[in-house]
């Protein structure tokens, strides 16, 4: 049985373990390991300590279907809308750009709830706090190093993660990739935010006429969600939770300071745009170094010196487009996507060529 290794519990990580788990003809060991400390990775959805039940998507907001997909990909919406995963987004979000065709969605329990979702589907074998340090060939197997713990070896590694956490890899995946394709995955730039989720007490109100607003004129603050809202969920047993997102200049300018000195900060900006607002309970910030990537990227198949059909390392975290030469893999994409829509590309195109 080959035994098959992802890196990373995202939106990609966990739909490709769900497909390769519903489409590969033959039996495969299912391993996905994750360096943070849950699901979710940029759909990450935190919890009040205070009230599990109290939940803010300090990630991404909603998912966007764009009208290009919409027939390719009906089948993974349709699965989330059936079983209650997703839903229409229907709150007034102020300052959205809607384009013709785009349908946006939310997720009732969260967006980390879509992950999970395929992670359970999957069967894989989820491991946290699994930061992968190396990667060498071991007669003709994958052996994968972590930060702790021994070594494992694997027939196929999917890596998901940002393309800088993939250049600092050590062992033979450092000789392995040409420096052509290392040139071309050096290109790849990302944006960096900040998010800060606030937690309030059963009863408190927040008084404002939408449940999302993009800012233009803060130089810190770009977006707000009342996030109970957002999600159209009201229970007078639950507070209200609000989550704030950075601008990009804002982040970049802060990245190296400490968390609770940004958090401070960004506090303070939130109470410039929202006068009057409650005292939270709680709050939770979080730092987005590789928040979304900001040019093309590519995909890499890379072979073993003696390659077998079950013999190749993948790094679709780097793919946003599909072509063959050899064993590099390179196509613009001139078609519009969204996050999710990308995502969903990537996890099919992976699953169809192993």
């Amino acid at each position: 049985m080959a035994r098959v290794l992802i890196v990373g519990a995202g939106l990609t990580g966990s739909l490709c373990a769900a497909l390769l788990r519903k489409e590969t003809p033959r039996p495969v060991h299912l391993t996905v390991w994750e360096e943070a400390g849950d699901s979710g990775g940029r759909m990450a959805t935190a919890r009040s300590p205070c009230n599990p039940q109290s939940t803010v998507d300090l990630g991404a907001q909603y998912i966007t279907r764009t009208p290009h997909y919409a027939k390719k990909h009906q089948s993974f919406y349709d699965e989330l809308l059936a079983h209650g995963i997703l839903k229409p987004l229907t709150s007034p979000i102020e300052g959205m750009v809607m384009k013709e065709g785009d349908c946006n969605f939310v997720a009732p329990q969260g967006l980390s709830s879509i992950v999970k979702h395929y992670l359970e589907e999957s069967g894989a074998e989820v491991s946290f706090r699994h930061r992968v340090t190396q990667i060498n060939l071991r007669n003709g197997k994958w052996e994968v190093s972590k930060e702790t713990g021994s070594p494992e070896r694997f027939d196929i590694v999917v890596l998901t993660m940002p393309v800088p956490q993939i250049l600092q890899l050590r062992g033979d995946i450092a000789n392995l990739i040409s420096e052509c394709q290392r040139q071309q995955l050096e290109s790849v730039r990302y944006s960096s935010r900040y998010a800060l989720g606030l937690f309030y007490e059963a009863g408190t109100k927040i008084d404002v006429p939408w449940a999302g607003q993009y800012i233009t004129s803060n130089p810190c603050t770009r977006f707000i969600s009342i996030d109970n809202k957002k999600r159209n969920i009201e229970s007078s047993e639950v507070g209200p939770s609000l989550v704030v997102h950075t601008t990009v200049p804002f982040a970049v300018s802060y990245l190296e300071h400490s968390t609770e000195d940004v958090r401070e900060l960004i506090y303070q900006q939130l109470e410039s745009v929202l006068p009057g607002l409650p005292q939270p309970v709680v709050t939770k910030c979080q730092k987005w170094r590789y928040s979304q990537s900001s040019n093309p990227g590519w995909v890499y198949r890379i072979p073993p010196p003696v390659p077998t059909p079950t013999d190749w390392l993948w790094l679709p975290e780097a793919m946003r487009w599909e072509g063959c030469c050899g064993h590099f893999w390179a196509q613009r994409e001139r078609t519009p996507q969204s996050i999710s829509d990308g995502c969903q590309k990537l996890a099919r195109g992976v699953t169809t060529i192993i």
